[in-house]
Parts: C-alpha cells; sequence; structure tokens
C-alpha cells in the first residue's frame, strides 16, 4: 500500500503493483484504507490504477481493485489520483462506461497519449506531466501540453524516477521541478512564475487544501 505525505496532507491507495492475490485481500486492503480515510488529513485516495507493463499476470484482479477503490474515494468524496501504464484502453473504459469518481482527480505522471489525456479532460480530471515531456525523444510533448487548458494542469517529479533533462537517468526530487514548469511555460508562452502559480492553485483546488 503506498503512502504520500506532504505538507502533513496524506493520500492512501493500493498500487496496481502491489495488489493482493485474491479479491477477499483486496477487500481486506480496502478495508484498511477505509480506516485511514477517516483522517481529516487524507486529501486523496492513490495511487490507484492498472500497470500492464510490469503487471501482466493480475489484469482482473487490478482493475477490480481500482474499481473497488473508486467506490471508497466516493464513499469519503475524495478526489483519487490514476497511476496508468500501457492500460491505457482499460483504464478509459473504466473512467468512461464503469464506477464514475464523484470528484474527479488527477492522472498522475500521465502518459502522453491523446486519447487517453481527451477522455481524462472530457471526465473531469487534472492532467499531471513529469519529467519526461522534456526528454529529446519525446516527439509528441508540447502537443499534448498544449491540449490541456491552464486549469487542468499540474506538474510533479514522480520522485525518484523520470528526473528530467538536464538530469535524466539522476536520482529525482523536488529540486528537478522546475524543468517541467520551464518546459510547460515555453510550449504555452507564459512565464515561469506564472505556471507555478497556476499548478499551485490547482494543486490547492483538487486537494482542497
Amino acid at each position: 500500500m503506498q503512502r504520500h505525505i506532504t505538507f502533513c496532507i496524506q493520500q492512501f491507495g493500493i498500487h496496481p503493483s502491489e495488489i493482493d492475490e485474491s479479491k477477499e485481500k483486496i477487500d481486506e486492503q480496502v478495508d484498511e484504507i477505509r480506516d485511514l480515510a477517516k483522517n481529516k488529513k487524507v486529501v486523496a485516495i492513490g495511487e490507484i490504477g492498472l500497470d500492464y507493463h510490469w503487471e501482466t499476470d493480475k489484469k482482473e484482479l487490478q482493475r477490480y481493485a481500482f474499481l473497488e477503490q473508486i467506490k471508497l474515494a466516493n464513499e469519503f468524496d475524495l478526489p483519487i489520483a490514476i497511476h496508468s501504464r500501457d492500460a491505457i484502453m482499460d483504464t478509459i473504459d473504466i473512467l468512461k462506461n464503469e464506477v464514475k469518481p464523484t470528484k474527479k482527480g488527477i492522472l498522475h505522471c500521465c502518459q502522453l497519449n491523446k486519447d487517453l489525456v481527451k477522455t481524462g479532460l472530457e471526465e473531469g480530471f487534472f492532467i499531471s506531466f513529469a519529467g519526461a515531456i522534456t526528454f529529446k525523444n519525446c516527439k509528441n510533448a508540447d502537443e499534448i501540453i498544449s491540449m490541456v487548458p491552464d486549469d487542468r494542469i499540474l506538474i510533479e517529479t514522480d520522485s525518484p524516477y523520470l528526473s528530467p533533462e538536464p538530469n535524466r537517468g539522476k536520482r529525482n526530487d523536488s529540486r528537478n521541478v522546475k524543468y517541467i514548469a520551464e518546459k510547460i511555460a515555453n510550449v504555452k508562452g507564459k512565464g515561469l512564475e506564472e505556471i507555478a502559480k497556476i499548478t499551485y492553485e490547482n494543486a490547492r483546488k483538487i486537494y482542497n487544501i
């Protein structure tokens, strides 16, 4: 179970790479998160979602855990933080046709896929960009960034992974988030401070802080 703590706020969720071996065990994990979510410092349920890159043998259990945690988020009126890797079509299907998240949430470290971003925006989600948008071999970053309106854009490190250029390959930390903001500022024709303010206010909005 993944736990993130920043400035005394928290989010809890079963990451798709950490789900258990049966629905009964997953239900136990969800009940544990339900108890944790009663704390007023909990601002979201996440990371939750699908990962078919590393976890190829438990797809149905991943879907089950994802859906049960969306229901849990709805129970507490909390947003969700979605992890989706190499599972774009199933993620889209769940967001459009399965349980609807009432408080919406964030496509965390969003894969640069037009269909996924389009669906996320249509369903009311925020799109969070990490270091990948700065990579020299990332051909569609500008197009994807341009798709996302200012009031739906977020930035993140995904630390310790995905260090942006010029520090690609090194351990990532929050000092590098400026390079992600700079990339977005250049694409949108805005100043760095303006992007910093926009993304800061968007984070406050989605987490209700």
